[in-house]
């Protein structure tokens, strides 16, 4: 148990580091999405509300916002962000799974899930057809996946061997169909039924001078990309990547004034029928 918790209260400081880096992109996706104000929304796989509190400012102080996730660490958190944000009498947050959505159908005016549906699953138009239930026909559901990035700039080949590892590619894995992969959403969609699917890349530039929160975030998204690798690639890759990604390292790629690089979510919508 002692184990488990650790691992939770380490993805939990992840997220917190690394949300200076992607709250402008999502604030970006957001908006593009325009949410009818005074909606009721559900986000899947809330984890510590940063996007809840962001949708729930989107649609306003007559809309609601539902957060779920399965674990309770991450519920307390998110509660505690509503508070501070002052959006806690239109956002709360509930214990489930995503599999068994503990709600009625056609609950929810539309609803939302960043870096979680679609992950973890091997049969999700299963999943689809359960997130469409608490949805009210007409409204729309939208997934956020991580796509891509280009995050050590002059170096690709390092960056691919990396990209290449099955700690990068996870969760996808070897044995997997290719129509589970997670940028075939488009396909589950109309398999499970809902119309008007659409798709849009979102991107977030990051380049230099980085302050210290961005060069914190930075460091804490490599380590979440590619930490793991270790044992994958070459021993000479592995020095090199410490030596161009440790803050404390002369050759920190953070430091060099032409540093460019960049990561990019996809948005995925479709109508429930």
């Amino acid at each position: 148990m002692e184990a488990v918790m650790s691992d939770v209260d380490a993805y939990l400081q992840k997220m917190i580091v690394t949300n200076p880096l992607v709250e402008p992109l999502y604030d970006e996706v957001i908006r593009a999405w325009e949410l009818r104000k005074g909606s009721r929304g559900l986000d899947v796989g809330c984890g510590i509300g940063f996007q809840a509190v962001m949708l729930a400012k989107a649609i306003g102080p007559e809309g609601y916002i539902t957060g779920v996730d399965v674990e309770p660490e991450f519920l307390d958190r998110a509660g505690e962000m509503a508070q501070r944000e002052g959006v806690s009498d239109r956002v709360s947050f509930k214990i489930g799974d995503m599999h068994d959505l503990p709600f009625g159908d056609n609950t929810f005016d539309w609803l939302w899930s960043a870096n979680c549906v679609g992950y973890p699953s091997r049969d999700p138009v299963s999943l689809l057809k359960e997130l469409s239930r608490v949805v009210k026909p007409g409204g729309e559901i939208a997934i956020l996946i991580y796509a891509s990035q280009m995050l050590l700039p002059g170096y690709p080949f390092l960056e691919a061997r990396l990209n290449a590892t099955a700690t990068a590619i996870a969760p996808f894995s070897i044995d997997m169909e290719p129509e589970t992969h997670h940028m075939r959403v488009l396909g589950w969609f109309q398999q499970a039924g809902l119309e008007n699917a659409k798709a849009r890349t979102f991107v977030e530039d990051i380049q230099a001078p980085l302050n210290e929160e961005r060069r914190a975030a930075l460091s804490a998204l490599v380590e979440m990309r590619w930490g793991g690798a270790e044992s994958e690639v070459p021993a000479e890759d592995w020095a090199q990547f410490l030596r161009l990604t440790r803050s404390d390292s002369p050759d920190c790629l953070w430091d060099f004034p032409d540093y460019y690089a960049y990561f990019a979510c996809v948005l995925f919508r479709a109508q429930v029928v």
